[in-house]
């Protein structure tokens, strides 16, 4: 049975994630050349982003590679969830609580370990969705094609009837090469006005341009 679905990232789509300088900020601060924290830590960021670490190794691996105290991995992992959380797009959100009615929600997302406890807690992005698929759980980052196959299986879809919204090229081009419909996120007007046509409604707002 035909079932219209509509699919969102978070970061650079349902969050707002700008480039805050943390890392610069870190480097400086530990007499480091730049992009060094990246270079130590390269391996931690791909091991959280599909779970095979849990938080506490990860504090445990930016302790030893970059040789700081307790106090100085709470800084450091505070300035890393500041920028990854960003800020709510509230104008998009709005206009997604009111899809419920038309059609099935759900959220795909590359993720690092801790994002739900957080992004719930903050945005409440589990009660906006019917499922959220996270990398870290899953333990597969887009633009893997089985990271799209879960998102359809776990919502009860077929791809072909899903629009994909992602700020990332190569990850809506991957979505359709799964069969997948997909939208670039470039800003709020365009995104609702996608998903209305995709959905055969008409937007119940009109966003402003970001």
């Amino acid at each position: 049975m035909e079932r219209r679905c509509v699919v969102l990232d978070i970061g650079g789509v349902l969050e707002f994630t700008p480039d805050t300088g943390w890392v610069g900020r870190w480097e400086q601060l530990l007499g480091l050349s730049a992009g060094t924290v990246n270079q130590r830590l390269g391996a931690v960021w791909q091991a959280g982003s599909v779970g095979t670490v849990s938080e506490g190794d990860v504090r445990e691996r930016v302790a030893v590679a970059l040789r700081l105290d307790t106090s100085q991995v709470d800084a450091f992992m505070a300035d890393l969830w500041d920028e990854y959380l960003g800020t709510p797009n509230e104008e998009l959100i709005t206009y997604v609580r009111g899809l419920r009615r038309h059609c099935a929600l759900g959220i795909l997302s590359n993720s690092f370990v801790g994002a739900r406890e957080r992004e719930t807690a903050l945005y409440g992005f589990d009660a906006l969705v019917d499922e959220i698929v996270y990398s870290h759980e899953i333990g597969i980052c887009k633009p893997d094609p089985r990271a799209f196959e879960v998102t359809c299986e776990r919502l009860e879809v077929r791809p072909e009837d899903c629009l994909f919204i992602d700020d990332v090229s190569v990850n809506v081009e991957a979505a359709r090469a799964a069969g997948m419909q997909g939208h670039l996120f470039e800003d709020n007007a365009r995104t609702v006005a996608r998903i209305a046509s995709h959905l055969g409604t008409e937007p119940s707002y009109a966003p402003s341009r970001r």
